[in-house]
This record gives C-alpha cells, structure tokens and sequence, in this order.
C-alpha cells in the first residue's frame, strides 16, 4: 500500500494578459466601447465587472485542473453543476495489475500525527481494505465489484473543467473556513496559483 500527499496541476496553459483582454473585448462588445481598449486598460475593466457583479462576460474562459486527492473529496467537488469532470474508475481499475504496483493508493489524512494512535488505527483499516480487496479479485470478483470494499480514503485523480466564474463560485465555498479539512487542503494552495496565473480575478475571496 502507498500513502501519498494530495496534489494538483493546472492543465490550461494560462496567459494571465491575455486572459483580461479576452474578457474585456467580449465585455466591451455590451456596450460598444472597443475603441476604449488600450495596452493597459484590461485590469481596470475586469476589477470594474467584477465589483459590479457582472460575472457573466468571465465565463468565457475556461481552465482545466488535474486534482489528486481521495475520493471523499471529489464526492463534494463533483456537486458542482456548471463543469466537467473526467475521475479515474474504480469499476475499471483493476489495482491488482502491475500497472498499480498490485497495491491501492491512499490519501494521508493531514490532522493526525503519524505518530499518533489515531494515525495507527487508519493505516491498520486502510491495510485491511487493500487485502480484502485483493482477496476479492482472487476469487475472481471483478474490479466494480470488489471496489465495495475500498475506503474513502482511496486516492483519485480527477479533471476538472470550469469557467472563471464558477472557479470563483468553487473557490468561495471550498476555501470557507468551515469546509471540510482535507478539502481546504488542496484548494487553498489551488486557489493561490489561479491567483498568481490571472490577476484581477480572485483577488478579493478571503481565505483566512
């Protein structure tokens, strides 16, 4: 069995420039006033949408992110209707094969000390659920199958697909401090590279 730390990646290749002059010429087209774009004008428009709340002209861009966390994660995240996602399938990953190194992937649960009793009795169900999982496919229970067994804390990976608009819908709630934990986890250092990679745009959603 592997434990492993969540992860993620940015899958869009992102000018965060050229990102704001996109959405100011689809938003300038409302009110005629291209001729108002300039080299630098891009920032003040978007900041002006976003204040006055008109989110809709955001939603022309989109970005697609790869996560890697355990699946009780990705049961909240994929709540979010305005998106896409592509998760990997338990129904058809046999974790049996090579390929898996014939082991399931855990996600470390970051509150408890691996010193800890806490830490101890996770691992010790987490290992009990790799071996009666590989037990099920050797007596021939298919993957969809024996996947009844694997825990919550299995790792996943998934993409995600949403426009800017809906990032920020996502990030606004996800991020809240009574989120859950592990959630917090990857999406606040998540919502921090957006940060880095578009100006303007989440700027002013509060993680503290």
């Amino acid at each position: 069995m592997k434990v492993i730390n969540p992860s993620f990646k940015i899958l869009t290749e992102i000018n965060g420039e050229e990102i704001l002059k996109h959405i100011e010429h689809a938003g300038r087209i409302a009110y005629k006033s291209e001729d108002k774009i300039t080299g630098n004008s891009s920032k003040k428009f978007v900041k002006m949408l976003i204040e006055r709340g008109h989110l809709s002209v955001i939603e022309h861009v989109s970005v697609s992110v790869l996560l890697i966390c355990d699946r009780g994660v990705t049961h909240e995240i994929v709540r979010h209707r305005i998106a896409s996602y592509t998760q990997e399938s338990t129904r058809y990953c046999n974790y049996s094969k090579g390929k898996f190194g014939r082991e399931i992937t855990v996600i470390k649960p970051f509150f408890w000390d691996t010193n800890s009793e806490k830490f101890a009795i996770w691992l010790m169900a987490m290992k009990s659920a790799e071996n009666t999982y590989m037990q099920l496919i050797e007596k021939d229970a298919t993957p969809q199958e024996a996947r009844s067994v694997l825990p919550n804390s299995l790792k996943t990976e998934i993409v995600i697909t949403m426009n800017l608009r809906e990032w920020r819908h996502f990030f606004k709630l996800r991020t809240a401090i009574d989120a859950h934990p592990q959630m917090r986890e990857i999406v606040v250092p998540l919502l921090e590279e957006f940060r880095k990679r578009i100006p303007i745009v989440f700027d002013d959603i509060n993680t503290d």
